[in-house]
């Protein structure tokens, strides 16, 4: 299972950006990691520990944007297409590393 958390904050003042960069090391802190700008994924083992994780997420949203998730299958999030630009082969990007006890 995959959830992935995508977003458009605002930047135009300095509280703004402050709040952007929490919220992003906020995600990067729970194991996410940056698909695209502003699109970050996580491998998660089943779709209650999605859910956790997206509860977690609401204890430090900010204040003003749009912020969205989506959980995706491991078999759906391996379908994914690359038009254009290659897929990261970073470790952590794969279910390999998933273990299920």
């Amino acid at each position: 299972m995959r959830l992935l958390v995508m977003f458009d904050l605002p930047t135009e003042t300095s509280a703004d950006r402050k709040a952007y960069r929490h919220f992003r090391k906020a995600l990067l802190n729970e194991g996410f990691m940056m698909l695209q700008y502003s699109v970050y994924v996580r491998v998660c083992v089943s779709r209650q520990s999605a859910k956790f994780i997206e509860r977690r997420i609401t204890n430090f949203l900010p204040d003003k944007g749009l912020i969205q998730s989506l959980m995706v299958t491991e078999q759906q999030y391996n379908k994914m297409h690359f038009l254009i630009g290659k897929p990261k082969t970073d470790v952590r990007n794969s279910s390999e590393r998933t273990l299920i006890l």
